[in-house]
């Protein structure tokens, strides 16, 4: 068998684009100098590979036509003769092809041969490219005729348009011919047979795959069998000496206006003030310590261009553990050797308003951060077995033993199956149902945002700490955002308990409430007496029973009860909790970067838009043209309120979560387009399959029924369990 030795031959990418380049470094006299086998002087390595010449024996070839000829086997070594031909070899082949006709030019020397039994058609290699025969460069390197060629099996052509070449974009007709190529993984893939070869050639064996699902084997199988040559080699952009060394190369020099380093800017001491600084934003500018007043290397620093990004775009970045008492800002650390935009002076509760402004620019900003902490998950998987009727008891039971870097799979089982079946689930699903059940469970009061309550069987239960570390897995590992925090329970996380203020609101025992609501409002000293008097005993107990001397008392006397039911009270789950959020690092994000986890954990995410939808879901195939004008169409008739379903509706049924998860998803929501007459939702691969119908109102009602259905029945499935 020949063996082909590709690896020898490193074709650039610039030598197909440039080959004037390629010849500039040859003798002058070979450019003119002729193959012995085709006789063509041409020297086009996509073509007939690469042009060789031996000096010694005055032997021109091309690539190609050596290795096809069909009376040559490499019998030297790599370094021998030609490619590892010997030229002893040659000089017989071509003494062998002299004596061959070629059936296409008619001219003598035609080195290969069709190898169909009883073909007797032999040819030049480029007569038969310009004949249309098919060229293996695999196994036996053979060679077919454009009568005996293989051809692509496909089933009856049910596109009525031309479709686009993947790689070129130009529009093709989609039948299988010499020249146009289907995908055999992916059937809506079609190809030009020249930009095929182009791109096997840049890509190597390592990087010439399927163009829209990235399948290689298959592919690749396919495509030799086909006639493309496909190297045994690194891709070309690989091949280019240095073509990464910039990605290795460190910023180094102080960028202030007013460097003070006598030494220069480029001037680096390690461990001294003198050593740089990269901005944490883009690296790609720099500061020497004093330079900007930084007392350590640790101490963040942006540089002119990104600090004016980020104050421009409406917020400040709260330091951590900052203890916003004072109306007081001081701003010690001079980022910049110019003054910072002035910051309003703000109370302590209208500092922590200021984190409304925040929108979905900080969307980009929690999923780098939920990314990051995602590297500590581990290939290892571990299964959780859940059951969909019980989530909050099946997923308690299963997460206490669960190690968090591992990948979570999970298996749905029904308790009430005598076979014990098992079937696999979503990961996202569970998580957002969980999420859902922790958010309804008795661990939190409250309407929509929700405090801590005081449980004592879920304290002696040690579900406080369970909530909090079911909480960072299910951010960490893609679940959807809680958005149910209330502002008290977040600042507490993030300043502590001791420097956060709660309001009213954060008050849902209705007695409570109207005791704090009669303090504050007493008219005079004998009002507040005689409401004093009436609370006496529970004021008593919970340590807030006060003398009064004046009506302003009042006030402190309301906020010690406020204190109290809001904070203190909870105190012992609080912690419990805030043990549960340290799971793979989420508590230490939340307070060194509380603008970012901010909207995640204290507001519901915005409603799905047709826009969002639609950029959301990716074709991993060519589209139908009349279902994606039809699915276009259906979530503009959604967004104007002209349908049942909801957009969140649509996404439960691909991918099992109502909103898009802090993190992403993963993998990426997918379209396909189906030869079926209702849409299919895959919740594992969150793939959504569209019907292909012949009518628009088809299509609508098709999928109205499917997913209203769909999600009708999976809601009464567990409906009836409700977590106590």
């Amino acid at each position: 068998m020949k063996c082909l030795y590709d690896s020898l031959i490193i074709v650039h990418c610039f030598v197909l684009i440039f080959p004037s380049k390629m010849n500039e470094n040859k003798p002058r006299d070979s450019q003119n100098l002729a193959c012995v086998f085709c006789r063509k002087t041409d020297d086009c390595p996509y073509k007939y590979g690469e042009k060789k010449t031996n000096e010694k024996w005055n032997l021109t070839v091309h690539y190609y036509c050596l290795l096809m000829s069909s009376g040559i086997w490499q019998r030297g070594k790599e370094e021998e003769g030609l490619y590892g031909f010997l030229i002893e070899d040659i000089k017989k082949e071509v003494h062998r092809a002299s004596k061959l006709k070629c059936s296409i030019c008619k001219k003598s020397g035609a080195s290969i041969g069709c190898v169909a039994p009883r073909c007797k058609r032999s040819y030049h290699l480029p007569c038969g490219l310009e004949r249309e025969c098919i060229f293996q460069f695999t196994g036996n390197f053979a060679s077919f005729c454009w009568n005996h060629r293989p051809v692509q099996i496909t089933t009856s052509n049910n596109y009525r348009d031309s479709l686009p070449c993947t790689i070129c974009l130009e529009y093709i007709e989609p039948i299988p011919t010499y020249s146009v190529l289907q995908s055999p993984c992916c059937k809506n893939a079609w190809f030009h047979r020249d930009c095929l070869q182009v791109q096997a050639i840049n890509a190597g064996i390592f990087f010439f795959r399927c163009t829209i699902c990235n399948n290689s084997e298959i592919f690749q199988k396919e495509m030799l069998k086909m006639g493309i040559h496909i190297p045994e080699k690194d891709a070309s952009w690989e091949l280019e000496e240095n073509a990464y060394q910039d990605l290795l190369q460190h910023h180094e020099r102080c960028d202030v206006r007013r460097c003070r380093c006598k030494e220069g800017r480029e001037y680096n001491e390690p461990d001294s003030k003198w050593e740089i600084k990269r901005c944490q934003c883009c690296g790609s500018s720099g500061t020497h310590l004093a330079c900007s007043s930084l007392r350590s290397w640790e101490q963040n620093w942006e540089c002119l261009e990104c600090r004016s990004i980020i104050y421009n775009s409406g917020f400040q970045k709260a330091k951590k553990h900052a203890a916003p008492k004072s109306n007081k800002v001081a701003i010690t650390d001079c980022l910049l050797e110019e003054s910072s935009p002035k910051l309003q002076k703000l109370s302590p509760g209208l500092q922590h308003k200021d984190l409304l402004r925040q929108g979905s620019k900080f969307r980009r900003d929690i999923s780098t951060i939920l990314i990051e902490l995602g590297f500590q998950i581990k290939k290892k998987t571990e299964r959780l077995y859940i059951n969909k009727a019980n989530i909050w008891n099946s997923a308690i039971d299963e997460l206490k033993n669960f190690n968090p870097s591992y990948t979570i799979e999970v298996s749905y089982v029904n308790e009430n199956d005598d076979f014990g079946k098992e079937c696999l689930g979503s990961k996202q699903e569970f998580l957002s149902l969980l999420m859902h059940h922790l958010a309804n469970s008795s661990l939190f009061e409250g309407s929509l945002s929700k405090n801590l309550s005081l449980n004592s069987q879920a304290l002696e239960e040690n579900l406080y700490y369970e909530a909090g570390k079911m909480l960072a897995i299910s951010l960490v590992h893609g679940g959807p955002s809680p958005g149910f925090f209330s502002k008290t329970l977040f600042n507490c996380l993030v300043y502590g308990p001791e420097n956060t203020e709660p309001v009213l609101e954060d008050v849902s025992d209705f007695d409570v409430a109207q005791i704090i609501i009669r303090i504050n409002t007493a008219a005079d000293i004998t009002d507040l007496n005689s409401v004093i008097n009436e609370c006496y005993n529970y004021l008593d107990v919970i340590g807030c029973l006060r003398h009064v001397t004046t009506l302003n008392d009042k006030y402190m006397l309301a906020k010690d009860v406020l204190v109290y039911q809001v904070i203190k009270r909870v105190q012992i789950p609080f912690e419990s909790f805030k043990q549960g959020l340290k799971t793979l690092g989420v508590l230490e994000k939340i307070q060194t970067y509380p603008e970012a986890f901010y909207d995640v954990l204290c507001h519901k995410p915005e409603t799905l838009s047709a826009k969002v939808l639609s950029d959301l879901f990716e074709t991993n195939t060519l589209p139908d043209v009349q279902a994606s004008g039809y699915w276009k169409n259906y979530l503009q008739n959604i967004e104007k309120g002209k349908s049942a379903t909801t957009m969140e509706d649509i996404l439960i049924f691909a991918t099992g979560c109502n909103s898009i998860p802090p993190a992403g998803f993963k993998p990426t929501p997918s379209i396909e387009y189906l030869h079926t007459d209702f849409p299919v939702g895959n919740k594992c691969n969150n793939c959504l399959g569209l019907p292909i119908t012949k009518t628009y109102k088809e299509f609508e009602e098709n999928m109205d029924f499917t997913i209203r259905n769909n999600i009708k029945l999976e809601k009464e499935e567990y409906s009836h369990y409700i977590e106590p």
